[in-house]
């Protein structure tokens, strides 16, 4: 798939519309059972959280000082969530790429494959 800058950010412009954005939340609040579980199992066979993780936890409140602590907990926090992130987008855009696949097949979308839209 090529997609060039301005169509990128085309579509990051159309999604900030608080409307679809609130569409495309709804979708996967009904989802979020089934997308937890591919989450889950992406990061688990990725290595994410295997003994690297726990080992980085350990050490991240293993600090005496307090502050130190409380700074190495944050920023464990928050690689895992850009890591989550990261792993749920590529989740998401393969989702969106299954229904588009779906959606082409059973008529009701353009029969164009995903990556030759716009």
């Amino acid at each position: 798939m090529s997609i060039e800058d301005p169509q990128l950010e085309a579509a990051i412009a159309a999604i900030s519309d608080p409307e679809r954005l609130k569409a495309a939340q709804d979708l996967v609040v009904r989802a979020a059972p089934s997308l937890q579980r591919v989450l889950d199992a992406a990061l688990a066979e990725g290595g994410w959280f295997d003994t690297a993780h726990n080992a980085a936890v350990r050490e991240a409140v293993a600090h005496e000082d307090p502050e130190l602590r409380l700074r190495a907990v944050r920023t464990l926090c928050a690689e895992e969530t850009r890591l989550s992130m990261l792993v749920g987008v590529a989740v998401g855009v393969e989702l969106a790429r299954e229904l588009s696949l779906d959606a082409a097949v059973d008529g009701t979308g353009s029969g164009a494959p995903p990556d030759q839209t716009h």
